[in-house]
């Protein structure tokens, strides 16, 4: 069973929230000088920030963050998020790879940025809300 898809857009903006809240400024998440010099295609977003919105649609299908049991990703390729007002888009998608005897739903999660997958083995055990 697939699971409905979830689209988040990422902006400069966010990225800067994101560093203010995490305290992460590092200039790759900033500056495109930096980013480029030490061999980026730009400036690119928090890897934890990625798999927080991966998360928070983890979450939405199972009902609430209280429902997630474990959840876990690898981190594939870096989120480039251009200097313009619309951003990028990270899209969510994922399958329902077993349910267990113990009623845990365990989801296999598929995450994209510009047809390119980002993330990889990202999977999460959860309580789906009936």
């Amino acid at each position: 069973m697939e699971l409905t898809t979830q689209t988040f857009r990422v902006t400069r903006a966010d990225l800067v929230r994101y560093a203010g809240a995490s305290g992460d400024f590092n200039p790759i998440h900033w500056n495109d000088r930096f980013a480029t010099k030490v061999g980026l295609p730009g400036v690119i977003a928090h890897g934890m920030f990625t798999m927080a919105l991966v998360g928070r649609a983890v979450t939405a299908w199972a009902g609430g963050p209280d429902a997630v049991v474990d959840y876990n990703v690898r981190f594939t390729r870096p989120v480039v998020v251009p200097d313009d007002d619309q951003g990028t888009e990270i899209v969510v998608t994922a399958v329902v790879r077993e349910v267990t005897e113990e009623g845990l739903t365990r989801l296999d999660i598929t995450a994209t940025c510009q047809g390119e997958k980002v993330l990889s083995q990202a999977r999460a055990i959860v309580r789906m809300a009936g």
